[in-house]
């Protein structure tokens, strides 16, 4: 099996992956914070990228659109383990404790890379993996307050992110569209985080473009994609996944469609 995931409890999990690449993207509900045992992983957010290695520790925050890769390294699996910072259990734990500083909407990857107490808190959580038992519940709880607790600690602006429980609200469709076009959500989602309906996004995408999402979507990805091979010399296979493309096959044949040559043709002009 090339991909696995193994629970302890609702909120922690282990996961493995063997194949050659994965990608997926992804929009969590949860907060999520990551420690990388092995392996590879790119995420690409509109504004920045990421690459993480064994021994780091992330935070991604929730409702932002992020493209992960994720790559088997040095003859080692990727592997990490992976805790989810429920609003529920966040909101518990912010009843009892003050935030600190403003509480807003922060959208950056927060890095922790190597930190001793979190490496320490995640680390402990192996021996149930190990174990294939359960996490107790309460056990579980005190964890993940842990690991909420050194959170804080390590980084005073954090409150900004773990504090803050507000829901997507309307914003500006076409600066959202053009900072996020290259993830490959469905039309549900972008209208979900520009605060609209399926058919409010759709009625006011068609206002600002005067076409279909779909159509522009593959134009906007098609277009990154030719940049990318043309002025900084990648190869297709490693620019399609980037572009929002699921498989190299397809992105080939949109691509020789709308530009009316192969992308292996740019890089021999």
């Amino acid at each position: 099996m090339e991909f696995e995931t193994q629970y302890i409890s609702p909120d922690i999990k282990l996961s493995l992956f063997s194949g050659k690449c994965f990608k997926t993207e992804v929009m969590f509900e949860h907060h999520i914070l990551v420690w990388f045992i092995s392996g590879e992983t790119k995420i690409i957010q509109a504004e920045a990228s990421y690459i993480f290695n064994a021994g780091d520790i992330f935070l991604i925050p929730r409702n932002q659109l992020a493209t992960v890769i994720n790559y088997p390294k040095d003859g080692q699996p990727h592997k990490a383990v992976a805790m989810h910072l429920t609003t529920e259990k966040l909101k518990e734990f912010y009843s009892r404790h003050k935030a600190v500083g403003k509480v807003q909407p922060l959208q950056k990857v927060y890095r922790f890379t190597r930190h001793p107490l979190l490496e320490s808190c995640l680390a402990s959580l192996i021996p149930y993996f190990d174990l294939g038992e359960s996490l107790p519940a309460d056990l579980a709880h005190i964890k993940i307050e842990e690991a909420i607790s050194i959170l804080r600690a390590i980084d005073k602006s954090v409150d900004g992110l773990l504090a803050n429980f507000a829901e997507p609200g309307k914003i500006n469709l076409a600066d959202f569209m053009e900072h996020h076009y290259m993830f490959n959500m469905t039309l549900d989602r972008f209208g979900y985080l520009t605060g609209r309906s399926l058919a409010t996004f759709r009625r006011d995408f068609k206002k600002v473009y005067n076409t279909t999402p779909q159509k522009w979507l593959t134009e906007k990805r098609l277009k990154l994609a030719h940049y990318q091979i043309a002025e900084n010399k990648r190869k297709p296979n490693d620019v399609y996944l980037e572009a929002g493309f699921e498989n190299l096959s397809h992105f080939s044949y949109a691509f020789k469609n709308l530009f009316g040559y192969p992308p292996n043709g740019l890089l021999q002009k």
